[in-house]
């Protein structure tokens, strides 16, 4: 019998939706066919919401992960983080939020470091909240990068579309070269250095996470209609072309770049098997189109499997019994698949 992967589930800001989706996963039944979940977070959150919910299910405090039975009736937390009662309010932003969404990622990061979890799946956090905490990173994807001593880490977006139930799906995968950034920094930021970075890891995704042996990889251009030979921006001739040729002079498959707008269309019809993008809405745009509470956040380049939701904390619809889990579904589906993909090792040819 094989054992089921251990994966970690943080819990997120518990202002937001993070606590819903979570107990709304408890209750699906495929969960505990796949792996072994274990929750990072305060369980006074959990049973705040599984009691809204009327889902029929307790919580059991454990201390050691690798101990987690299975059960239907028990969700299993692991106590990582404390949000006082009296000071905890659903749907606001908050310092005492954004502290406890951070200790369970570097608890789950810990565990997934030393082995003790097969991966790690995250719930949404506030970059307001975490900038209160103190956190003095944007988001998921740079403090992954910071407590894995990643020197390069990068936001993959994988969004199947297609026939739902189909027993071949299709996905469209895009990695910004850029992510928490305002737009009014693009032009100072955006660097070949960061566009070259992006494009490897893209390579190595497409490898390592998807078993493609020959990934085909686009690059979209920055400015509208591709730069038209520099009337509309010099990005496309200066930054983004020299990338793509260094790329290629490496060995890498680039191919681009493409005015983003097509190039986003011809990857859904199968042309690329990876896209990067430039900036953060440029790749999120067209995930969310296709794809939206279904695709994944998977942070490339680091030494672990961490995968996460392609939403935020939804404060606005927070603890009311509105959030959808088909998201962290779909992580922990992609999760398991990783696992399986890392462990199998060799790509295959397409």
């Amino acid at each position: 019998m094989k054992i089921k992967p251990l994966i970690a589930i943080t819990m997120g800001d518990p202002a937001g939706i993070g606590p819903e989706v979570i107990a709304r996963l408890h209750a699906w039944p495929e969960l505990r066919r796949i792996c072994r979940p274990v929750v990072l977070g305060d369980p006074r959150i959990f049973r705040m919401i599984l009691r809204r919910l009327r889902i029929p299910a307790g919580v059991r405090e454990v201390t050691e992960p690798g101990a987690v039975r299975l059960s239907a009736n028990d969700m299993a937390v692991l106590v990582c983080a404390r949000v006082d009662p009296k000071r905890f309010r659903p749907g606001s932003v908050g310092a005492a939020s954004g502290r406890a969404a951070v200790q369970c990622i570097e608890t789950a990061v810990r565990l997934a470091l030393d082995g003790t979890v097969s991966a790690m799946v995250t719930a949404p956090v506030n970059k307001e909240a975490l900038a209160l905490a103190g956190c003095p990173y944007p988001g998921h994807t740079e403090l992954l990068a910071r407590l894995t001593g990643t020197p390069e880490a990068g936001m993959l977006l994988v969004a199947p579309f297609g026939v739902p139930n189909a027993r071949k799906r299709s996905y469209l995968r895009i990695l910004p070269a850029t992510t928490h950034l305002a737009l009014n920094e693009l032009p100072r930021k955006l660097t070949s250095s960061k566009i070259l970075s992006a494009i490897r890891l893209a390579n190595e995704s497409a490898r390592r996470d998807f078993g493609i042996a020959g990934p085909r990889v686009g690059v979209a251009a920055l400015n509208p209609h591709g730069g038209e030979g520099g009337l509309f921006g010099s990005e496309e001739e200066k930054i983004i072309g020299p990338a793509v040729r260094e790329a290629r002079r490496r060995g890498l498959s680039a191919n681009g770049p493409w005015p983003a707008d097509t190039l986003m269309v011809r990857a859904i019809r199968g042309e690329f098997d990876m896209v990067v993008a430039m900036y953060h809405d440029q790749a999120m745009i067209p995930v969310k189109l296709v794809s939206f509470g279904r695709a994944v956040n998977v942070t490339v380049g680091l030494p672990i499997i961490r995968t996460s939701v392609d939403h935020g904390t939804a404060y606005d619809i927070a603890w009311k019994g509105r959030a959808d889990d088909g998201s962290l579904r779909s992580a922990v589906r992609l999760a398991v698949e990783l696992i399986r993909k890392r462990k199998a090792g060799e790509p295959r040819s397409r």
